[in-house]
């Protein structure tokens, strides 16, 4: 295989850990085609707040034809219920959400990921309960999530050493800010409001700028 070859295939890795909006429009599950269709995202994370379970579990089986469609991983956060439920990829846990250990054995092989924050410590708790990837973040000023705790970039490099997970780098990312965070450790980028709520560009466009 010579040098260009490679140079394409590395640039076709999926590398965008995607998160749902807050609130899903009549539009979205076509934008959610468009975006999935850029070959870039290896996650497509449903989070939806103060939504009935039954109207997640609806919404949940609707993305779950289109991720599986571009060979995407569902992700269900917070309910691990849920996603056995729909038979999701996944699920993605906070560290408020519930117990690990439990969803770790009602979802036996599925991929189960933890938000660490910042903190060494709950990344090493994370290792010890077998969690498939750690997020940690926020590394910039996140519309998602405005009130949370920043992280320090070197938090990505040492993780990398010694926790031996895949990593996603969470919190006001965007295509201006992205590739530091890829650069220092992180496996994926974690991207919902610069796709969603993008007010100069739609989901299609959006995805476009991050490569």
């Amino acid at each position: 295989m010579d040098g260009k070859t490679r140079t394409i295939r590395l640039n076709l890795k999926k590398f965008v850990y995607l998160i749902s909006p807050d609130k899903i429009k009549s539009s979205f599950f076509s934008d959610l085609d468009k975006v999935l269709s850029s070959n870039k995202v290896k996650f497509f994370q449903l989070r939806l707040k103060n939504v009935s379970q039954r109207r997640v579990i609806q919404i949940g089986l609707k993305c779950k034809k289109i991720t599986s469609k571009y060979n995407v991983k569902l992700i269900i956060n917070d309910n691990f219920k849920i996603a056995k439920k729909i038979n999701a990829d996944g699920c993605h846990l906070g560290q408020t959400d519930g117990s690990i250990i439990k969803a770790r054995l009602a979802l036996k092989n599925k991929i189960l990921g933890v938000t660490c924050h910042g903190s060494k410590e709950l990344c090493m708790i994370a290792k010890k309960n077998n969690a498939d990837y750690i997020a940690l973040g926020s590394f910039f000023n996140s519309k998602l999530k405005p009130n949370a705790s920043k992280a320090n970039f070197s938090i990505l490099k040492w993780a990398k050493k010694n926790i031996k997970r895949e990593i996603v780098a969470i919190g006001g990312i965007n295509n201006k800010n992205f590739k530091k965070l890829l650069l220092s450790g992180g496996n994926y980028i974690a991207i919902s409001s610069f796709i969603w709520n993008n007010p100069s560009l739609n989901p299609k466009e959006a995805i476009k700028k991050i490569k």
